[in-house]
């Protein structure tokens, strides 16, 4: 079963190669010229050049079919060259070409959706540094409003912020007394730095009347993505806080020593606040715990860059039920290792709608060691339901203790800008779930665990009611 991981691995790199082809075509394609003082009359117009695209596109070179699609809209490049000979020559202060150009980059991702980016070569390092389980940070996982400010997907588990109790949903609006404003290139940069530094947060949190600060210590985050433990005689649990290069491995080991004293008689995997990562991650462990079934597809524009990834013999668990613990925090490669297992009734979800990050990103290297991070597929499950801006519903839905939903949801779909989903959605926000934090939800998880393995749960004894005055008791 584990020699299977590797040949998984190579269909996803595969898959997110002929992903980036589109912006391997775009680079192919001459830049326009810009008409010059003395141009000579023979020059091409707009409307010639046109022609003669077309007319090459009709050729026999199956690349020139796809520059066809993908040509250079000439009248839009010459009003961008007019812009920007404007600023530079009329701008109150001189504008640096490089500066001006990197902006132009980011404006073409700023407005398709909250997870495409321009990515410079040191936070394209950090992107593959979290990946790998070790940087230096403060240990979130943030998303960046246009509005300004970041919101908090999750903190990781035992890091300095998941310490200090921020929580999903918390919004960051100034860092070290600088406010956050709309735009910026990437505000989230001053959380990174070297380890044993300090920076001051300022946190806005539904409930509290007005902001608060927080200082973090940045550390150097090795994050273990997997936990287990024994949660009674028989009934174990795997805690997953993401999914890194090495999750599904630590995942087998883990299962590995809870059973060694014998089979498990049921399992609880607890995901809340997980905020995703590598798909193949979540691939994997779905694989190690199913014997038949599809796991999950990816479809794009580009046919040839779309997947399916179906389980095969090999059951870890032997059939013994499967509890999902999730909630609102729960996102992307999270979402797709549940959606796996529940469509295949290979386990139960239990908690909240989980945040309904469907979305593939690819990461495309340029020339210049920076990177795009391009939306490029959506995810479904193998039911064929689409995880973009709904999530996954749970089965059992808890909610946090205390009662009452936060004004300020924590979902895919409130997000400005989200990418729609393929289903018809409710209001934006109306749809989110509910962050679970504590030991209640996992209490609650094992009842409905126990009761799938058969065994006789009792029930809740009722409150204690304040003795009457006089009255005695024993």
């Amino acid at each position: 079963m584990r020699n299977r991981f590797s040949v998984l691995l190579v269909d996803i790199v595969i898959a997110a190669a002929l992903c980036a082809a589109p912006l391997h075509v775009l680079a192919q394609v001459a830049a326009p010229e810009v008409s010059r003082p003395g141009a000579s009359p023979q020059e091409a117009s707009p409307q010639e050049a046109s022609q003669k695209t077309d007319e090459v596109a009709a050729s026999d070179d199956p690349d020139a079919v796809r520059i066809k699609a993908a040509k250079v809209p000439l009248d839009e490049i010459r009003r961008y060259v007019m812009v920007y000979n404007a600023i530079k020559q009329a701008y109150v202060d001189p504008v640096d070409d490089h500066a001006l150009m990197q902006s132009a980059v980011r404006g073409l991702l700023l407005d398709l959706d909250p997870h495409s980016a321009y990515l410079q070569k040191a936070d394209a390092e950090d992107f593959n540094e979290f990946t790998r389980g070790a940087y230096d940070g403060v240990g979130l996982e943030l998303q960046q409003l246009p509005e300004g400010g970041l919101r908090i997907i999750a903190p990781l588990d035992d890091s300095p912020a998941d310490r200090a109790g921020l929580r999903s949903g918390d919004w960051i609006i100034s860092l070290d007394g600088k406010m956050l404003a709309p735009g910026d290139a990437d505000s989230s940069a001053p959380l990174r730095g070297v380890a044993g530094t300090k920076i001051v947060l300022e946190v806005v949190r539904e409930g509290t009347p007005k902001p608060f600060k927080v200082t973090l210590v940045r550390e150097t985050i090795r994050t273990s993505s997997v936990r287990s433990k024994m949660l009674e005689p028989g009934f174990g649990y795997v805690r997953l806080s993401s999914f890194q290069a090495a999750t599904a491995t630590d995942f087998v080991h883990a299962l590995d020593t809870l059973q060694k004293p014998g089979l498990l008689r049921g399992l609880l995997i607890d995901m809340r606040s997980n905020p995703g990562g590598l798909l193949v991650g979540a691939v994997q462990i779905a694989d190690e715990l199913l014997d038949s079934g599809g796991i999950v597809s990816t479809r794009g524009r580009e046919a040839i860059g779309n997947t399916r990834f179906d389980a095969t013999p090999g059951d870890l668990l032997k059939g013994a039920p499967i509890v999902l613990l999730v909630d609102a925090g729960s996102a992307s490669a999270a979402e797709v290792l549940a959606g796996a297992l529940h469509d295949n009734k290979r386990a139960t979800v239990v908690g909240s709608r989980t945040f309904g990050k469907g979305s593939v990103q690819t990461l495309l290297p340029l020339d210049n060691g920076d990177s795009v991070k391009l939306t490029t597929a959506r995810y479904y499950t193998p039911s064929g339901h689409s995880i973009q801006a709904l999530g996954i519903v749970p089965d059992i839905v808890l909610k946090p203790e205390g009662g009452g939903k936060a004004a300020r949801p924590v979902s895919e779909a409130a997000l400005p800008r989200h990418l729609q989903g393929e289903e018809a959605e409710v209001f934006e926000g109306d749809n989110a779930g509910d962050v679970l934090p504590g030991q209640a939800p996992i209490a609650a998880a094992l009842v409905e665990l126990k009761k799938l393995a058969g065994v006789a749960v009792a029930p809740p004894l009722p409150a204690k009611s304040k003795p009457k005055v006089g009255a005695k008791t024993q």
